[in-house]
């Protein structure tokens, strides 16, 4: 197996419509202002979105994630709309595992942008990226089976149901027990398709 940090591959994913980039120093301004304008809708899916820290702290946040991505140890990245030039959401792979390789995508978008196909356009682009330059073997969407726009974004993209986990989780504000469902695709019956 190669080594990640050997592994070679752009921080850029360009779409009909959106730039998906690893975040760079000097992101935390524009991070920060999406997700306090998102924070209403996302801070019942996201538990990190409860309480938005002030612009320092994503900043932070940017830069060591830039590293993140540089080591191969997570690979967060920022949608950004063309058009605009504005933070959108967010996305990226995570809980990576290069010995398979097999990767996780997490998403959010902001709700002003919502409803336009963004968020299933930049998973399809991730899905693409993922199996074709980092050669994984599979990759995985897990969401809260309540949150029916993130259900939608990985059905739309292609993804199937493989496993309903019920009381899973408690829920990050109200306690109660979740269901989380777990949406994969694998690198045989993507190639095939």
């Amino acid at each position: 197996m190669l080594e990640p940090i050997l592994i070679e591959f752009p921080s850029i994913i360009t779409t009909d419509n959106l730039i998906i980039r690893s975040p760079r120093p000097g992101d935390g301004k524009a991070a920060h202002q999406a997700v306090s304008e998102s924070q209403d809708y996302l801070k019942d899916w996201m538990p990190w979105a409860v309480e938005v820290p002030d612009a320092e702290w994503y900043e932070k946040w940017a830069r060591e994630n830039h590293l993140d991505f540089l080591g191969r140890k997570n690979l967060t990245m920022m949608v950004i709309h063309q058009e605009s030039g504005k933070f959108i959401g967010g996305t990226g792979f995570h809980s990576l595992d290069w010995s398979i390789p097999s990767l996780e995508i997490g998403y959010w978008l902001h709700p002003s942008y919502s409803g336009r196909g963004y968020m299933t356009e930049a998973v399809k682009a991730l899905t693409e990226f993922g199996f074709n330059t980092l050669k994984a073997m599979r990759i995985e969407i897990r969401c809260d089976a309540d949150n029916l726009r993130s259900v939608g974004v990985a059905e739309r993209a292609g993804y199937q149901l493989e496993a309903t986990f019920k009381n899973h989780r408690r829920h990050h504000i109200t306690n109660k027990l979740t269901t989380t469902l777990v949406y994969a695709k694998i690198a045989e019956e993507h190639h095939d398709a």
